[in-house]
């Protein structure tokens, strides 16, 4: 490959510098430890245990707002992503909805144990709020990527920005573990003799911080990518053109959707696989704080290991993209991650693999994870979160390698929308099946139909881009 050639992005157009792809990279890291610390490890079981004060009640409601937020994308993101695609510009978007994210997750802070504060009504709003501005800085930032990063180091630039966001996510993890969770609860010399800045941990203060927190950071890591990466050209036209002929693209691209097959049998397998994979991710702390009895230390402790192996995983990941291509290596990170998904399940207090008993006796002399089923269930979450980050890089790449550069934003806007659908059915499946059942196991367990249905359609998915259909 000549060097002319090496500074071509996907979209034919000249790549950003490295200052401007490595800025792109940290706007990711500007979000995920965010997601990574309220939705996954600290204050959604928290949201769960404490404010709903019912663990299988508390499951359920969040399904069930995480379905309202999917639901809500599925109906405007698209159509979004093609106003953007006309307009030109991502970094208006990108914007807003991470301005909105950044508030929403401060707003966390006066979400009350027991009711207090805003409540479980307002609280349950707030997290709506929050979902779903996610979801939109995912899609806008995501759409950057084909025109951003160099052809031939596309997959290892994916790949690095969940790298980079997952060490941001353990140092502010580090943090909250030692300035927040564990002073004045073990006698370590080299901790403060009671949490920092006034934090009262008996009214939650060490779970309600992750939330300003992580908005803090937010806004000064965005800075960079709107200071660095290049955007694109803007329109001339009057943003009601925009608008207009935006919101006629989808529907165009709607009627050519056989020209788009390959395409749409790829974002019909996302819509399964990725929320099925999505949703053991957000569950998973809910599930496991419930089922051992783990408590903020605890999940602090798998956040910082957990998050330490999807880095390093994704990292080779990024690696492995570039060299067999972003199909191969999601289809073996899916596959794997089913079976991962099977042993995660299988594992109880004084069961593993569903029928072989094991003691519920420490097997060594730490308070953290000392029972044989603890230990397992740690390890396999450890290789299941590594291959969680692959697969999603490898999705985010290959959609970046199929996709007509012309309309590369509302192809992500559907490539958002393929996971935001089965963000409303899987949350609601795991809600319903936890209240119908009165089993947080039972709605853990139906992730697995998910990941499984869209494994199977992936296999008719070719990794090959394809051109903008004649709109005659």
């Amino acid at each position: 490959m000549t060097e002319s050639n090496t500074s071509l992005s996907l979209a034919g157009t000249p790549a950003a510098s490295p200052l401007g792809y490595s800025s792109w990279m940290l706007g990711q890291a500007a979000r995920e430890p965010l997601y990574v610390m309220v939705v996954i490890y600290i204050f959604f079981p928290y949201f769960s245990n404490v404010v709903v004060g019912d663990p299988v009640q508390g499951q359920a409601l969040i399904g069930y707002l995480s379905a309202g937020a999917g639901m809500f994308m599925a109906l405007t993101i698209p159509f979004l992503g093609a106003i953007a695609d006309k307009n030109g510009r991502r970094k208006p978007w990108i914007i807003l909805s991470y301005s909105v994210l950044c508030v929403a997750g401060i707003a966390l802070w006066w979400i009350l144990p027991g009711d207090g504060g805003l409540g479980v009504t307002w609280g349950s709003v707030l997290i709506l709020v929050f979902l779903i501005a996610f979801g939109y800085a995912e899609v806008f930032h995501n759409a950057m990527l084909p025109s951003v990063a160099p052809a031939n180091k596309t997959g290892l630039i994916s790949g690095m920005a969940f790298s980079i966001a997952n060490l941001v996510a353990i140092m502010l993890l580090l943090l909250v573990l030692f300035a927040f969770a564990l002073p004045g609860t073990v006698d370590w010399a080299f901790l403060p003799s009671q949490a920092l800045f006034g934090i009262d941990p008996s009214a939650n203060g060490h779970d309600r911080i992750v939330g300003p927190l992580g908005g803090a950071w937010l806004f000064l890591a965005i800075l960079p990518l709107l200071l660095f990466t290049p955007d694109g050209e803007a329109s001339k036209r009057p943003l009601s053109d925009d608008i207009r002929e935006g919101l006629r693209d989808v529907l165009t691209t709607i009627r050519q959707l056989k020209h788009y097959s390959n395409i749409g049998r790829y974002l019909l397998a996302r819509m399964f696989f990725n929320d099925g994979m999505v949703g053991v991710v957000i569950f998973s702390g809910v599930y496991a704080s419930s089922t051992f009895g783990w408590d903020t230390t605890s999940m602090l402790i798998l956040g910082l290991c957990t998050t330490i192996s999807a880095m390093i995983g994704v990292f080779l990941g990024g690696l492995l993209d570039d060299k067999f291509g972003s199909l191969a290596t999601l289809k073996i990170a899916l596959g794997t991650m089913i079976i991962l998904m099977l042993m995660l399940i299988s594992v109880q207090p004084d069961t593993l693999f569903y029928i072989v008993s094991v003691s519920e006796e420490p097997v060594w002399s730490s308070p953290y994870f000392s029972s044989i089923a603890e230990i397992t269930y740690f390890l396999a979450f450890q290789v299941f979160a590594s291959l969680f980050l692959i697969a999603l890089s490898a999705s985010r790449t290959l959609m970046a390698r199929i996709s007509p550069p012309e309309k590369v934003t509302q192809f992500f806007g559907m490539y958002s929308l393929s996971g935001s659908v089965t963000a409303f059915l899987a949350p609601l499946l795991v809600g319903s099946m936890t209240a119908l059942f009165q089993s947080q196991r039972v709605g853990f367990a139906s992730l697995i139909v998910l990941m499984v249905i869209g494994g199977v359609i992936l296999l008719k998915v070719k990794q090959e881009r394809v051109t903008v259909a004649d709109a005659h």
